[in-house]
């Protein structure tokens, strides 16, 4: 489990906390849960159909950053609560972007409370870059009123970047056996 951090150039109307965790992983899946606190505000976009879309950061979106250790390359996955999404590579630091072929789409899961929202998401293993990895979790958040805030488990720069490597700060544990 790790929680992020708001960005202090962008705060946020009601959310207080955001906490992140790898809730499975084995050879067919991934399963990524990010859990917000002070939901009462949060803007959830409407199911869009399942499918890849560009940016989704523009309104609430959860996104996840895996990076071969030794490389300077990663893979950037993008997940919405419409149950759009998609992938890219990146060959460095927001370089050489390319859509990542998926063996199948990634599974989205928003469950919002009058406080509490939780976004499940199931990443097709087969889709991953290879291990061993390190990962970072971001958030990209809507309050009613337009108001967006940017989580990540580091802020290193005056505006937020989640491309950052130094937001890359947690490592991914080998798969268990399914």
């Amino acid at each position: 489990m790790a929680y992020l951090t708001r960005h202090p150039a962008h705060p946020s109307t009601l959310v207080r906390s955001i906490e992140t965790r790898v809730i499975g992983f084995d050879a067919a899946w991934l399963r990524v849960r990010w859990r917000i606190l002070g939901a009462g505000k949060l803007v959830v976009p409407s199911f869009a159909g399942k499918g890849r879309a560009d940016e989704l950061w523009r309104t609430t979106c959860f996104e996840l950053f895996l990076q071969p250790v030794q490389a300077a390359g990663y893979t950037e996955f993008n997940l919405s609560p419409s149950e759009r999404w998609n992938v890219y590579d990146f060959s460095g630091r927001r370089e050489g972007m390319a859509e990542r072929p998926m063996p199948r789409e990634p599974e989205c899961a928003m469950r919002k409370g009058s406080d509490i929202a939780v976004f499940d998401a199931a990443i097709p293993a087969g889709g991953l870059p290879e291990g061993p990895l390190r990962c970072g979790f971001t958030a990209v958040i809507e309050e009613e009123g337009g108001v967006k805030s940017y989580w990540a488990l580091a802020h290193k720069a005056d505006a937020p970047d989640f491309h950052d490597p130094s937001c890359f700060t947690l490592e991914l544990a080998a798969p268990t056996a399914s």
